[in-house]
């Protein structure tokens, strides 16, 4: 009967002299890791070319990092598993949240281009139909209505700067809004 035993069994003294820069010693690392590499990633994210992505990047990692790996605290093989298994579920996570990100963004912003547009057109409509009433009105009427209502002033004040009897400056005003009504009622 066969054992099955590490890919290649000087995995970890391998590993050591990637540490040390030796490129050769990491081609063997790669042979030894990769396949089995691509096989877990493959596993976590069901998807051939992500799959490759998480292999590259986890080989990459492995010769840059090849220093941090301690053989008192476990095998060649288990270490860069390790690696392979972080890498795999940080990328599901990533694309997990940003699938989450996007979803969300597009709802608001059809929600919201939706909305804006339709109530921004209202609004323009509301100040037309508003500014072609007024101009109907007599001046008499619509100054002291453009002082209390854009100008915020009382019926004092308005009679103040028109220097106006505030009981004929109160007679225009009520003239004028109902002028106002009618016409914008009318939809004119």
């Amino acid at each position: 009967m066969l054992h099955r035993t590490e890919p290649n069994p000087r995995a970890e003294d391998l590993l050591t002299r990637v540490a040390g820069g030796d490129k050769d010693a990491f081609a063997g690392v790669y042979d030894a890791f990769s396949a089995t590499v691509m096989g877990l990633a493959r596993r976590i994210l069901r998807d051939a070319a992500q799959a490759e992505e998480v292999t590259q990047d986890v080989m990459v990692e492995v010769w840059r990092t090849a220093d941090r790996y301690n053989p008192e605290r476990g095998t060649a093989k288990a270490w860069v598993l390790t690696l392979a298994h972080r890498r795999a579920v940080d990328r599901v996570r990533a694309a997990h949240a940003s699938s989450e990100r996007e979803q969300r963004a597009g709802q608001l912003l059809s929600e919201r281009a939706f909305d804006q547009v339709a109530e921004t057109v209202q609004e323009h409509d509301e100040q037309r139909r508003i500014y072609r009433c007024l101009a109907a009105l007599t001046r008499l009427q619509r100054v002291p209505l453009v002082l209390a209502f854009y100008q915020g002033l009382t019926y004092l004040e308005v009679a103040e700067a028109l220097s106006t009897p505030e009981g004929t400056v109160k007679s225009r005003m009520r003239a004028g809004l109902r002028q106002l009504r009618a016409c914008l009622e009318a939809g004119t």
